[in-house]
């Protein structure tokens, strides 16, 4: 992992007031050291970093932090208890954790282990965890070379596998056989695993905009959700598109039309400086005008990367001041749904350049 990562985090500790961080959240340990793990921690200090794993890690994240200033501590109990010893060193009195994420049992529990042995409550004198939010998530917002020649690679691959949709969505069969002919499909194209369930919504289930996919039977002259996303080497890419078997009738026909243009006011909007707000607010405006405001309830999108949906968010909800930036990439996928019609959703991922987006899909609108 480029080294300047764990630089950037340590960089924030002193404005912080913090003599540690302590890193629990699987992506961001990812992120910091290049080791997928279901378990594990991070002690990041001013000038020092140990990664704690028990034996079931203890090969790969040597391998992973060979040449780097990570240090690797194997615990042989509970990676919780040894981050506890480590943090009662000398010098450590603030020390910050991942407050989205760790809950509030957890957070306790460390608090008393830190304490030390025969503590009965936290003291005044003991450490102090501090909750922090987002000091590893804002970095993972910009992505660096590496990781935008990978979402490049994983947005072509999806792109690959979405133009097959035919070959599956076809009258007479069902929402969970198409769902299952799409993830053999990603799974050959070098997918590691679906970023989510795979979504398949027909007819009257297409107006559940995450609808799962059931033993309905697909049928001519209705149309069809289909939302799939997968993780290339680490990194998560989503695509949606809606098909319809047979000519669309009219009322169908505008609702896709509708959510089309949406979708490419929203592109547009896409420039470095601009707000998640402004983006979302551009694809809502198309929908208001053509009557479907009201049928568009969630989102424009959503960040992609180590997780499938992370900062920025592309909501009217976002937080002012937080302009999309050069390196972002995120998902643009409005979508209109209106019960006994059935629902549209149009996604491709972007990342942000100078002077606009480059799309990392690139599917037909209508297949």
């Amino acid at each position: 992992m480029p080294a300047d990562r764990l630089t950037r985090v340590q960089a924030q500790l002193r404005p912080l007031g913090l003599d540690a961080l302590l890193i629990s959240t699987p992506p961001n340990i990812r992120y910091l050291t290049g080791m997928a793990a279901s378990t594990g921690l991070m002690v990041v200090g001013v000038d020092a970093c140990l990664l704690i794993v028990d034996f079931r890690y203890a090969t790969v994240a040597r391998e992973v932090t060979a040449g780097s200033a990570i240090e690797v501590h194997v615990s042989d109990g509970s990676v919780d208890a040894a981050a506890a010893v480590i943090l009662r060193g000398p010098g450590i009195s603030r020390i910050g954790v991942e407050g989205d994420h760790l809950s509030v049992a957890r957070f306790n529990t460390l608090g008393m282990a830190i304490a030390g042995p025969g503590s009965e409550r936290v003291s005044a004198a003991s450490p102090e965890l501090v909750s922090t939010a987002r000091i590893v998530e804002r970095l993972r917002e910009i992505k660096d070379a590496a990781e935008v020649e990978i979402l490049r690679e994983a947005g072509r691959r999806i792109s690959a596998v979405a133009r097959h949709a035919r070959e599956w969505i076809r009258p007479g069969v069902t929402e969970m056989e198409v769902a299952a002919a799409v993830d053999a499909a990603m799974r050959r194209a070098g997918f590691e695993r679906p970023a989510f369930e795979t979504i398949v919504a027909s007819g009257s289930n297409g107006a559940l905009p995450h609808a799962r996919p059931t033993r309905r039977t697909l049928a001519e002259g209705e149309g069809v959700v289909l939302d799939f996303g997968g993780v290339y080497d680490g990194y998560c890419v989503d695509l949606t598109r809606t098909l319809h078997l047979g000519p669309m009738p009219a009322d169908f026909r505008r609702m896709f039309d509708a959510v089309r243009e949406a979708q490419a006011a929203a592109i547009r909007r896409v420039v470095p400086g601009v707000g998640p707000a402004d983006i979302d607010r551009a694809a809502r405006e198309v929908l208001e005008a053509h009557g479907f405001g009201e049928a568009f309830g969630h989102g424009t999108g959503h960040g992609l990367g180590l997780e499938v949906h992370e900062s920025p968010r592309i909501t009217q909800l976002a937080p002012a001041g937080e302009p999309v930036t050069e390196g972002m990439v995120f998902t643009i996928e409005p979508g209109a749904y209106v019960p006994g019609i059935g629902g549209v959703r149009i996604e491709d991922d972007v990342l942000v350049v100078r002077g606009g987006c480059e799309l990392l899909t690139d599917v037909p609108i209508e297949l």
